[in-house]
C-alpha cells in the first residue's frame, strides 16, 4: 500500500484539505466553508469530516494515510499541537491535536505561511535553493523562513513572523497591537489605503475611472493597472508601497542574506511588473550592504495548492 499524506490549509473564509504523494503530487482535494463563529466545536466538526473524507477515499484506492499537516493563519504551539490564537478564526488556546487523536494519525501544526514555503521549497518555485524567505502579500504579511533547506519555526513554532517586525517606530497602527510594522505598510491592505487616499487627493486620477467611480470598487490591482497606463497618481501609489516593501526586502536580506525571496499572495499576480520593482530600489541600495550576494527575487508556483501541499509536507518531514 502507498503511503500519502493529509494537508489542511485553514482559512478565514475557506478550509481546504487534501491528500499528498510524496512527490507533492494531489490526488484527492475537498473543501467546506469556514464556519468559526459559530465556535471551535462547530468547526473541528467540519475538518474532522473532511479529513474522514479522504481517509475514505484513501483506503478505497489502496493507500493508507501516514499522517495529516495543518496550516493555521495564526499562532500555533507546534509541540503541544494547540492553536493558542487565531483572530481570524475567533480562537485562542484550541487543542487541535487532542482533538483528533482518536483517528491514530500523527498531527502536526504549523502557521499558513510556514507550510507555503515548505511547498515552494520542496516542489514550487524554490525548489533549487536552500535558503529562502517567502512573503505572502495579502491581509498581513505572512512570512515563511527554510534555513539550510530546514523550516525554520523558531520556539513553539511562534517564529518567522516576518510581518511584525517594525519599519516605523511608533507609526501606523497594527492588527497584532504594536505600531510601525512592516504588514501596516506593505500589505495588501495597506496599498488599498494608498490608493484610496490618493483617489479622494486626485479627483482627477485615472483609477477613478477604472473603479467605475465608485471608491469602494478598489482592490489590489487599482493602482497597478493604472501605473502601467502612466497615470501619474497611480505611480504615486507604486511608488510609495514598493519603497515600504522594499525596505522590509533589505531588512530580509541583511538578517538572512537569503539565495531566494519568494513573493506570495493576490500582489504576486503583478508577476515580472512587481519584481522589477522591488528588485530595482534593492539594487540600488546594494541588497542591504555593499559587496554582498544579490538573492533571486521569485513569484510563488504552487498558488491556491501551495497551503495543502506545504501541510502535507510538514506532516512528511516530521515522520521521517
Amino acid at each position: 500500500m502507498d503511503q500519502l499524506f493529509i494537508g489542511v490549509d485553514i482559512g478565514g473564509m475557506s478550509i481546504k484539505a487534501a491528500l499528498v504523494n510524496r512527490q507533492g503530487e494531489i490526488k484527492y482535494k475537498t473543501h467546506c466553508k469556514t464556519d468559526a463563529k459559530q465556535g471551535p466545536g462547530v468547526f473541528l466538526k467540519d475538518v474532522r469530516n473532511l479529513i474522514l473524507e479522504i481517509i475514505d477515499f484513501s483506503k478505497a484506492h489502496d493507500s493508507f494515510v501516514g499522517g495529516i499537516g495543518f496550516g493555521v493563519p495564526g499562532v500555533v504551539n507546534n509541540i503541544k499541537g494547540t492553536i493558542d490564537y487565531a483572530p481570524n478564526l475567533y480562537m485562542e488556546n484550541v487543542s487541535f491535536k487532542e482533538y483528533f487523536k482518536d483517528l491514530n494519525i500523527p498531527i502536526f501544526l504549523s502557521n499558513d505561511a510556514n507550510v507555503a514555503c515548505l511547498a515552494e521549497v520542496r516542489f514550487g518555485a524554490a525548489k533549487d535553493y536552500n535558503n529562502v524567505v517567502l512573503l505572502t502579500l495579502g491581509t498581513g504579511i505572512g512570512g515563511g523562513i527554510v534555513i539550510n533547506n530546514e523550516l525554520y519555526e523558531g520556539n513553539e513554532g511562534k517564529g518567522a513572523e516576518i510581518g511584525h517586525t517594525v519599519l516605523v517606530v511608533d507609526g501606523e497602527q497594527c492588527g497584532c497591537g504594536r505600531k510601525g510594522c512592516f504588514e501596516a505598510y506593505a500589505s495588501a491592505s495597506s496599498l488599498l489605503r494608498y490608493t484610496r487616499n490618493e483617489m479622494i487627493n486626485n479627483p482627477n486620477s485615472l483609477m477613478w475611472k477604472y473603479c467605475k467611480g465608485n471608491i469602494e470598487n478598489v482592490d489590489g490591482k487599482t493602482s497597478f493597472e493604472c501605473a502601467k497606463k502612466g497615470d501619474i497618481s497611480a505611480n504615486f501609489v507604486i511608488d510609495k508601497y514598493i519603497k515600504y516593501l522594499s525596505e522590509g526586502v533589505l531588512n530580509i536580506c541583511n538578517i538572512f542574506r537569503p539565495e531566494a525571496i519568494l513573493i506570495g499572495g493576490g500582489l504576486s499576480n503583478q508577476g515580472d511588473y512587481l519584481l522589477s520593482k522591488i528588485i530595482k530600489y534593492c539594487s540600488e541600495r546594494d541588497y542591504g550592504y555593499k559587496n554582498t550576494p544579490k538573492p533571486e527575487f521569485l513569484i510563488c508556483k504552487l498558488k491556491n495548492d501551495a497551503g495543502v501541499i506545504g501541510a502535507a509536507a510538514l506532516a512528511m518531514e516530521k515522520m521521517d
